[in-house]
């Protein structure tokens, strides 16, 4: 396949680190990395690689994600220019997928509506969040949601609604069908600038003050299991600062895992691997993984 003499007017990188763009600075490359700038371009990537049998993986902004170090064979999209964001009523924003949820969290604040302030410091894209139903500080992405658009892999667009998206906590839908979010539509109520602000302000506090945020990571490791906290039950087995190649268990935080030292993809899974078997072992509960895992192994 000759992508780039196929499309010549895509932005396309050939053999390309994707350690340049995770949130880990790890992980090999991709067969072709492009970067689609609109629905048209979006289309027509999605037919070409159905038609080719070519594989097609979706990114967002790569934050809550590790590659692993034998890269990704065949198409990666990465969605971040496709970064538009507007009001479209009195009480709904637009967001393409490719968005900024943070950003889109300081529109709502210039245009006064509340609601999204729970998101001001999750380092994601919209379709990301909308794929793992992101939370924080007690809300969720699937609480303030209108409408996903989205492409099929059979090239078909369609609209669904809050309920056709089956949120539960870190899941949606689009986990098991595997379409291409484009859009999404928030439903948002009025509030004043100054109290939406203000709140904003203190979860971004609380986040500075508990995130290990000085060093690369993939923010937050595993789900919350019923019952427990994980950073919890991580510190309580003494893992905190426990370390594997590059990659360590935050002192500050002991549901990240931190990017001390050039660490690689394997670094990563292999300590993930360790603190489930550690967990498993002293408290009997299984620890899931919240970040999404992709690629091949290193050959």
């Amino acid at each position: 396949m000759n992508l780039l003499e196929q499309f010549p007017s895509i932005k396309i990188l050939k053999d390309e680190p994707l350690s340049k763009y995770t949130y880990t600075k790890t992980g090999g490359k991709a067969d072709y990395l492009i970067f689609p700038q609109d629905r048209s371009q979006v289309e027509q990537i999605v037919n070409y690689a159905r038609i080719e049998l070519i594989p097609l993986t979706v990114l967002g902004n790569a934050s809550n994600l590790i590659v692993k170090d034998g890269g990704i064979r065949g198409i990666v999209l990465m969605m971040t220019e496709m970064k538009a964001m507007r009001l479209i009523n009195s009480q709904t924003l637009e967001a393409e997928s490719g968005a900024s949820l943070i950003q889109l969290t300081h529109l709502a604040l210039k245009e006064s509506l509340a609601g999204l302030e729970f998101a001001c410091g999750i380092p994601g894209s919209i379709g990301g969040a909308v794929y793992m139903n992101a939370g924080a500080y007690g809300g969720e992405v699937k609480d303030v949601i209108d409408e996903v658009d989205v492409i099929s892999r059979e090239g078909q667009i369609r609209t669904f609604k809050n309920a056709d998206c089956l949120f539960s906590y870190r899941h949606s839908i689009f986990q098991e069908q595997n379409d291409l979010i484009l859009a999404v539509r928030f439903k948002l109520h009025m509030g004043e600038e100054l109290k939406i602000k203000a709140e904003m302000d203190r979860l971004t506090k609380l986040r500075e003050s508990k995130q290990p945020l000085e060093y690369p990571s993939c923010g937050s490791v595993f789900k919350r299991p019923e019952g427990y906290y994980t950073g919890q039950l991580i510190q309580e087995a003494g893992l905190q600062g426990h370390r594997i190649g590059g990659a360590e268990v935050s002192r500050k935080h002991a549901g990240f895992i931190v990017n001390i030292d050039h660490a690689t993809a394997t670094d990563y899974t292999d300590l993930i691997a360790y603190i489930q078997a550690t967990i498993w072992e002293k408290n009997q509960v299984r620890l899931e993984t919240e970040v999404r895992i992709i690629g091949e192994n290193e050959i």
